[in-house]
């Protein structure tokens, strides 16, 4: 009886010493899910990111930028390890609102439109590539050779169109450096418009439904080398000094070691290497070059003297 007294104590003692034990375990298991699930909820348990959605903002023609970009993301897929998808958008806010809701995850932009996306993102969008030639970007001004319009001030009382009303150099930087020379458009000009694209910009002045233009240097280089528009009939009459432009950016939120890869093979395209500089050759560079925030600063004063950012 004595012996069993004891056994049944020790199973007492035993059961309840064990007791603080389970109940820790499970206190700690409910923890470490509720943990979990805070981690998701926050995103921050990060995980291999398997595809990479890639846009630009519609500069020109959707069949033009599909023939540009699709060898690009072709490009990216091979270096990154990963399948690349090149998505149109309709419009530049289109492409802004793509990066900010991280529904795609490298954008296009141009300076200003990297400056809204940065705005509209509360600083966490990072441009992180340009071509070299965005570090002295210039937008010109075209009208017929027999217009009569010579110089900026010749376009008072004029039709005069801009590109989209997000461009950089197809609005924001012409718009502020006929500002600096005493124009503004609302008061100078019989009608202003805006064509949306700059190849549209081009075939507006061609066609006579405007007096003069403005619109990204590049692209009208491209379509006097390729023969599309006939200089004796329409040309340039005003280049403008240059600024910075043009960025492949990101959001925040991507890996840093995902974001660095991205850039190396931006980096790494080289103009001896025919099938680097047939990429070059379609995305009108010579060669990309890291680039940061601190570029665009002076994007983003224009933007607000223009009036056109709060």
């Amino acid at each position: 009886m004595i012996v069993e007294t004891r056994h049944a104590h020790a199973s007492h003692l035993n059961a309840t010493s064990q007791a603080p034990r389970t109940l820790r375990g499970l206190m700690g298991s409910a923890l470490a899910a509720l943990a979990t699930v805070a981690a998701l909820a926050t995103g921050s348990i990060a995980h291999a990111q398997t595809s990479l959605k890639i846009t630009s903002i519609p500069e020109e023609a959707a069949t033009e930028q599909i023939r540009k970009i699709k060898p690009l993301a072709d490009y990216l897929t091979a270096e990154l390890g990963m399948p690349v998808e090149f998505t149109p958008v309709n419009d530049y806010p289109a492409a802004v609102e793509s990066l900010v809701n991280k529904k795609v995850d490298v954008v296009w932009f141009g300076g200003f439109t990297y400056v809204q996306a940065k705005l509209r993102s509360g600083n966490k969008v990072i441009p992180i590539i340009q071509r070299e030639e965005d570090t002295q970007f210039q937008s010109v001004f075209i009208a017929k050779t027999n217009s009569g319009i010579k110089d900026l001030k010749d376009l008072k009382g004029k039709n005069v169109s801009f590109g989209s009303q997000s461009s950089t150099s197809g609005h924001l930087m012409p718009r502020s450096f006929l500002m600096d020379a005493g124009l503004n458009p609302e008061k100078d000009f019989k009608r202003v418009a805006y064509s949306k694209a700059h190849d549209a910009t081009i075939a507006s002045v061609v066609s006579g439904q405007v007096d003069a233009a403005a619109l990204d240097i590049t692209v009208w280089k491209k379509f006097v080398t390729e023969g599309k528009v006939d200089t004796n009939d329409t040309n340039v009459f005003h280049t403008t000094p240059g600024y910075f432009n043009y960025n492949w950016s990101v959001h925040q939120d991507m890996s840093p070691a995902l974001r660095e890869k991205i850039a190396q093979a931006f980096l790494k395209m080289d103009p001896k290497n025919p099938a680097h500089a047939e990429l070059l050759k379609l995305n009108r560079a010579t060669r990309y070059i890291r680039t940061d925030a601190k570029n665009y600063a002076g994007i983003e004063a224009a933007g607000r003297s223009a009036g056109l950012i709060d």
